[in-house]
């Protein structure tokens, strides 16, 4: 078994371990660290195919824009560090992530938003969704160092993923992966969480109604996947790296609708169930 120097076993969530079962000397990470890069064109325009006609994909100056945070700095009460990676087999895509560490002022550890992961058809059931899971936890551990914090603090993916729909077998499909993997969803019954309006500036203004996406919050507490309750406090410092992440990019006026929604979640210390992200 080959493992790319990239594939770090110990980052691997609890139901992904069978990708440990493959060779994987035939794949090549890219990492895109500028618009000007060959490979960001691609890369982007992979996601916007799937992610974009269903309002689920920033618009490409937003990702531009990403790609030059320094994460050295703290600004607005958070660093940034965004990341957008390929996986090659020779010449073919063979899947696209991309992904940003949030390190807030006040808190342990990092948030990290799994902004998108598509791994190519011909790709799928290999065992390299399971790498394409596991590469952010590399970035939080990169972004805690940049802001002198230690890099075993406490790290938790976090992805907003659509409401189970039987009849949509890509959403299952995406979700049923992410449950055997051992990831989990905070309780929409108590948490209603809504991902900002992905529309352009002029979208909005045109419709005159910033329009927020209702989705569900997918998480994996590195290390604590087998805790099945998490408080509030916790749920709610989730959403609001979210969404401070998100202001860096978005205008202001387009990000209230999304921030009022955290005055409805519980209070502090209420416990909130993780349940299966199919459920």
């Amino acid at each position: 078994m080959m493992l790319q120097p990239w594939m770090l076993a110990g980052d691997l969530a609890p139901g992904d371990r069978k990708c440990l079962d493959r060779d994987w000397g035939d794949v090549t990470l890219h990492r895109i660290s500028s618009p000007e890069d060959p490979q960001f064109l691609p890369a982007y325009q992979r996601l916007w195919s799937e992610f974009g006609a269903v309002g689920e994909m920033e618009q490409e100056s937003i990702i531009r824009g990403r790609l030059a945070w320094d994460d050295t700095c703290m600004i607005g009460g958070c660093a940034l560090r965004y990341r957008l990676m390929l996986v090659t087999c020779g010449n073919q895509i063979a899947a696209v992530r991309d992904h940003t560490a949030i390190v807030s002022e006040g808190l342990d550890g990092a948030v990290v938003h799994m902004s998108h992961n598509l791994v190519d058809p011909a790709w799928r059931r290999s065992g390299l969704g399971g790498w394409t899971r596991a590469l952010p936890i590399q970035t939080a551990r990169h972004a805690l160092a940049s802001q002198n914090r230690a890099e075993h603090g406490t790290i938790t993916l976090v992805g907003e993923m659509e409401p189970p729909d039987p009849n949509t077998a890509s959403t299952m499909v995406r979700l049923s992966a992410y449950e055997k993997a051992g990831f989990l969803k905070a309780d929409p019954s108590v948490i209603s969480y809504f991902q900002p309006d992905f529309r352009s500036t002029s979208e909005i203004d045109a419709d005159g109604v910033v329009r927020p996406i209702p989705l569900r919050l997918i998480i994996r507490r590195v290390g604590k996947e087998h805790e099945t309750e998490v408080d509030a406090a916790e749920v709610r410092q989730i959403a609001q790296s979210l969404y401070r992440m998100y202001g860096r990019g978005f205008r202001d006026q387009d990000m209230q609708a999304a921030y009022k929604t955290l005055a409805n979640y519980p209070p502090d210390g209420t416990p909130i169930r993780l349940i299966p992200p199919t459920q």
